[in-house]
């Protein structure tokens, strides 16, 4: 597994992912102890409750999501931002179609596995 990626990254060299129905992702860059990951949702997607050993913080670069985070449920949008602590249960639905951006530390290495 390659836990590095390459210095400069250009959106339209890099693949989209599927990440669930409705959902795709492109990796914008890593190391062992950080990773940087942009998320497509189309209207009515879900990023199914789950959770993971990752610190997470989360940008909305557009659209609106309705997030639960512990069992809160809030709404965000452009320009708003999540902290998700470790192993903290979360999930959103996509309100309007957006971008989040995704930051995790440690690295998603579950992400870059079949690499």
């Amino acid at each position: 597994m390659k836990t590095t990626s390459e210095v400069f990254l250009y959106k339209n060299e890099i693949e989209w992912e599927p990440a669930g129905e409705g959902v795709r992702r492109q990796i914008m860059g890593y190391d062992k102890q950080i990773m940087l990951v942009k998320v497509e949702f189309q209207k009515g997607a879900i990023g199914s409750a789950h959770s993971h050993p990752h610190t997470q913080s989360t940008y909305v670069v557009s659209g609106v999501f309705e997030f639960t985070i512990n069992g809160v449920t809030k709404t965000v949008s452009e320009g708003d931002g999540l902290y998700i602590a470790p192993d903290v249960v979360h999930g959103t639905k996509c309100i309007e179609p957006g971008i989040l951006i995704d930051a995790f530390s440690p690295m998603r290495e579950d992400f870059i596995a079949k690499k």
